[in-house]
Order: structure tokens, then C-alpha cells, then sequence
């Protein structure tokens, strides 16, 4: 195996435990759940900016969270599957970092209240839903995610 490859391999590893240990302190402080729900992690969407092993980072990440939080199968496949698309949205437009924590936003918006209704039953109307997760995620990867990048921008390895 090439130094590079091991690089990406543990940089995807690291982000992936850093994806479920904040989704864990996320849901022990009660802010996975509720009306609008703040996954801290998924300000860890703002890292394919910096690096394309970010991408599987942070899908098995999601995969892996929401399995150990108890997430049902569906939930875990296309939970996850809006967060890779979120991923792969957020390093094509890695140029425009202002605007790359945008995808994750919409993928969320568009597929977790599907999922809610469809999966677990919700009763909400799919607009609130789409409402109430969008908001969750504008101050998961737009407020959280923009400080992280300005904080992570400073690290020489990741220019």
C-alpha cells in the first residue's frame, strides 16, 4: 500500500469516529431529537473541501451511527445515502467553500423527511418536516460546518 493511500485510508477512519462520537454526545445531550434536530456531526460536512477521503468518512460514519443509536435499516440506508450525496455535493463545489456545506443541507431536506413519514411513521406534514430538518441542518453544516472550515483552513496539511 502506497503512503497516500494509508493517508487517505486513516483520514476517512479518523473522520468516520469523529462522525459517531459526535452524533453519540449529540443524542446524550438530547439535540438528535425534537422538532428541529442539531446533529453535531454533520458539521464534519464541511471536510470534503479539504480532502476526497472525507467522502467515505463520513458515509460509514453515518452508517455506523445510526446503527449503534438504534436507527431502523431503512433509516441507515438512506440516511446515509443523503449524506454521501451531501459529501460528493460539498467537494464539487470545494472551490466555493461559502457555499459547499449547501448540499448536505438539501440532500437532508429532501430525503430524511421522506424517511421520517415513510419509515417511522411521522404524522407531520412532509413541508414542516422539510422545514424542521432544514433548520437542523442550516446550523448543523452552515453555522458549525463554516466554523469548523474557517478553524481547519489554518492547518497547513489541509490547504
Amino acid at each position: 500500500m502506497r503512503k497516500n493511500q494509508a493517508l487517505t485510508i486513516t483520514m476517512g477512519g479518523v473522520i468516520a469516529a469523529l462522525y459517531v462520537a459526535l452524533t453519540m454526545v449529540a443524542n446524550a445531550l438530547g439535540l438528535a431529537s425534537g422538532a428541529i434536530q442539531v446533529r453535531i456531526s454533520e458539521a464534519l460536512t464541511i471536510l470534503p473541501v479539504f480532502t476526497p477521503a472525507a467522502i467515505p468518512g463520513l458515509t460509514v460514519g453515518c452508517v455506523l451511527a445510526n446503527w449503534i443509536t438504534g436507527c431502523l435499516p431503512w433509516d441507515i440506508v438512506f440516511g446515509s445515502l443523503a449524506t454521501l450525496i451531501g459529501a460528493v455535493g460539498t467537494r464539487l463545489l470545494r472551490k466555493t467553500p461559502y457555499v459547499a456545506w449547501i448540499p448536505p443541507v438539501v440532500s437532508n431536506m429532501v430525503i430524511v423527511p421522506i424517511v421520517l413519514q415513510k419509515v417511522y411513521g411521522v404524522p407531520d406534514a412532509w413541508w414542516y418536516l422539510v422545514l424542521t430538518v432544514g433548520a437542523g441542518e442550516v446550523i448543523s453544516c452552515g453555522v458549525l460546518g463554516l466554523l469548523l472550515y474557517h478553524s481547519a483552513k489554518r492547518i497547513p496539511q489541509l490547504k
